[in-house]
């Protein structure tokens, strides 16, 4: 992967609390075909596109190019090191929250990480 992708966070999300977040791919502007999908959420956020917008704006800036996959939200209690995934984003529909946990597991391993599709 080329520097710029690779400078790129897997996953920025609140410290804690329930938001809205969306799923990312982000890929180069060329043919090498490189692609990673990203996590971005945070409960200032009054929809998903504004984080979309936000996030995609810094992005295109490193001359990457980037897609929303969906969103949902996440319930994040660092507490207890739990982050479950669900719901979705009537905008952008639902993401694939199994590809949202698995980003999510490796940034935080020492938690339990969970999905369901049920509620909004």
């Amino acid at each position: 992967m080329a520097a710029a992708l690779q400078s790129v966070n897997d996953v920025e999300i609140d410290p804690s609390g329930i938001f809205k977040y969306v799923l990312i791919r982000v890929s180069q502007d060329d043919d090498s075909g490189a692609v990673k999908d990203i996590v971005r959420g945070w409960a200032s956020a009054e929809y998903h596109a504004d984080i979309y917008d936000q996030v995609s704006a810094s992005i295109e800036k490193l001359g990457l190019h980037c897609e929303c996959q969906g969103g949902g939200r996440i319930n994040h209690n660092s507490a207890k090191k739990k982050i479950t995934v669900y719901g979705y984003s009537m905008g952008f529909g639902r993401a694939d929250h199994e590809i949202t946990t698995a980003i999510l597991k490796s940034r935080y391993p020492d938690y339990s990480v969970t999905w369901t599709n049920e509620g909004y």
